[in-house]
């Protein structure tokens, strides 16, 4: 138990192992973000023994190397194997989810099975078009003004820094919560530099998903929040292609559905494996 460092081509994976139980690999959101998940291993700690890393192309792990979906895909079976784990559940959130699901279409026999909060979709755009819609209806008024110009100052540039990168995150980032005026502040988050590589891989590997979602061979729960700026369908519809899948709505949450529901994507998940162990 404790930090995880994971060596890999051009250097190390770097995460934490921590809580008592059944595995479970956790995989963060962004792309282009460092590990935000402290407070959802927390509480999943209590049921299972949860691994979590912040993906290549930011600190604390290693920055260079493939940043390509194929390339995150390669990292987490590095990881499952350094830590020598069989079969556990692969979680993730958001772009972790749907990584999660690229990993799951790839190397089911690896994984007892999926966990998959509010992520982007696996079928059509996975939801995006909604999502950044969503996202602009919310934004504060008061932090709009200089969002624009940081959006504008990329079209110009092509890429931010990671300042600028980090500024506007928190510019938007009230607008993830069902209440941007009482969200919480923003953590501390690590920003890459390569994130506009990363979404440009996601964007290009997505329309190879959905056959591999089609033949997958092990159970997929999805956890979505109703009042996420990510809307239902993009859970909803790449759960219909999933053989065994199990949709799971959160009333009231919204993307970051921890935060406004404590404990209840753990009793989710519970349920689940409940379920799961009693139709065998």
């Amino acid at each position: 138990m404790g930090e995880l460092r994971v060596p890999v081509e051009g250097g190390e994976l770097v995460g934490e192992v921590a809580g008592e139980g059944p595995p479970l690999l956790l995989l963060h959101g962004g792309p282009g973000l460092a590990d935000y998940t402290a407070g959802l291993a927390a509480e999943l700690g209590r049921d299972w023994t949860v691994a979590r890393y912040t993906q290549r192309g930011t600190e604390p792990s290693v920055i260079e190397g493939d940043v390509t979906v194929a390339g995150h895909v390669a990292d987490v079976i590095s990881v499952l194997e350094h830590l020598g784990w069989e079969r556990p559940v692969l979680a993730g959130h958001s772009w972790g989810g749907h990584l999660a699901l690229h990993v799951l279409g790839r190397h089911a026999d690896r994984f007892a099975g999926g966990v998959v909060l509010d992520p982007l979709g696996g079928v059509g755009d996975g939801g995006r078009a909604p999502f950044e819609a969503a996202l602009m209806s919310r934004l504060p008024d008061a932090n709009r003004p200089r969002f624009e110009e940081l959006v504008a100052l990329e079209e110009e540039l092509g890429v931010l820094g990671a300042e600028e990168d980090r500024e506007a995150l928190g510019l938007l980032w009230p607008a993830y919560f069902p209440d941007p005026a009482s969200a919480p502040p923003m953590p501390e988050i690590g920003m890459s530099t390569r994130g506009s590589e990363m979404f440009a891989s996601q964007a290009e590997s997505l329309p190879s998903l959905e056959p591999l979602l089609r033949a997958l061979e092990v159970p997929v729960l999805f956890v979505h929040g109703s009042a996420s700026p990510m809307p239902v369908s993009a859970s909803a519809d790449t759960a219909a292609v999933v053989p065994d899948a199990t949709l799971r709505v959160l009333d009231g949450a919204g993307h970051f559905l921890w935060m406004d529901r404590p404990g209840a994507v753990v009793d989710e998940v519970a349920a689940w494996v409940s379920r799961s162990a009693s139709a065998r």
